[in-house]
């Protein structure tokens, strides 16, 4: 599966942050929920237009952006 087939970046969508192709959703904003405690399956019945193949999407982007070192933990400077 490529990601790039789901997910696109238009900067007249959401200032051009990474959407779920075809939606206004975000990949952040995915995440977020995510984070939230929600579960894939809360996702998929609260956003019909969503797939499971667009949430593995979003896993398999975030994935290659760690991979890339796009997403990292910067260290906090101490005095």
């Amino acid at each position: 599966m490529d990601w790039k087939n789901y997910i696109v970046s238009d900067k007249e969508v959401l200032l051009g942050k990474p959407t779920i192709k075809g939606t206004r959703l975000s990949v952040d904003h995915i995440i977020s929920l995510l984070a939230q405690g929600w579960t894939e399956q809360q996702i998929l019945e609260n956003y019909p237009r969503l797939t499971k193949e667009n949430l593995k999407a979003v896993f398999l982007y975030i994935h290659e952006c760690m991979e890339d070192g796009l997403l990292f933990m910067q260290s906090k400077k101490t005095a």
